[in-house]
């Protein structure tokens, strides 16, 4: 396991590496000794020096809980991070492409909690009874290290890739529809990129937030209310440049758009 040392300096290169728009080495090339545990200590202490710098918590992510981002990125084990107010956008949005860097975009179901869920044994239904509403959401991937043979402890290490989050199409409680059967058309500048099934997510969406409740009591901690829970990409991630338009149709749950200038 990293030091105390490491793990605070490993949270600074980090933090400056947001600031900066950079890419730094594979942590993993340089402390091959590194575990999960020291990946998410990195990212709890990069994540409360942001609190303190006055950014606002609204909610968790969950990476990597579907087959088409596992074989996308060569990690088969979940993850997750965490999401501040100043990362939520809104359909239509310009988003300011140079804020990002390996700028990509996933099509996720987003659960807003109406009461606190906590493990052990949270299950689907306990996500269902305890969510607000569902609503549809793109991710968009912004990963500070070197892509190119990172390992889970990389990623846990850099917040789960996670960079922002665009909202839109038209919210649903949990008993207004299957959310299994969630489809969604992924288009860049009117192309149809990607396309998916929200059960693609470990089943049933809701599954991967209750993975992420009973992964949070290993820790002594539970989802709150109010948080806003990203369930996890159903289709691989999609690249974009400077000027495209990203379109999604999520059916019945409607669209989501937005451009990066």
């Amino acid at each position: 396991m990293l030091t105390s040392e490491n793990v605070q300096s490993l949270a600074a290169e980090l933090a400056e590496a947001e600031r900066a728009r950079s890419i730094m080495p594979r942590i993993t090339a340089r402390h091959p000794e590194a575990t999960v545990e020291d990946a998410y200590a990195i990212q709890g202490v990069w994540r409360d020096a942001q609190l303190a710098a006055g950014r606002r918590l609204v909610g968790r992510k969950i990476g990597l809980t579907s087959k088409a981002m596992q074989q996308a990125t060569g990690i088969t084990e979940p993850d997750y991070g965490v999401m501040f107010d100043d990362t939520v956008w809104s359909t239509g949005a310009v988003l300011p492409f140079d804020r990002f860097s390996n700028v990509r975009i996933e099509v996720e179901l987003a659960f807003l909690l109406k009461e606190p869920l906590e493990g052990p044994g949270c299950t689907l239904f306990d996500v269902l009874r305890a969510t607000e509403y569902v609503t549809p959401a793109l991710e968009v991937l912004n990963s500070h290290i070197e892509l190119e043979g990172r390992t889970i402890v990389d990623t846990i290490s850099d917040n789960a890739a996670y960079g922002a989050m665009v909202t839109g199409g038209v919210p649903m409680r949990p008993e207004q529809l299957d959310l299994r059967w969630v489809s969604t058309l992924l288009y860049r500048n009117e192309t149809i990129e990607e396309t998916g099934v929200a059960a693609g997510v470990l089943g049933h969406p809701a599954t991967g937030v209750a993975w992420l409740a009973n992964k949070f009591h290993e820790h002594g901690a539970r989802l709150e209310a109010g948080e806003l829970i990203l369930a996890g990409s159903y289709t691989r991630p999609m690249w974009v440049e400077r000027g495209d338009t990203v379109f999604a149709d999520y059916g019945t749950m409607g669209t989501i758009t937005c451009r990066f200038e």
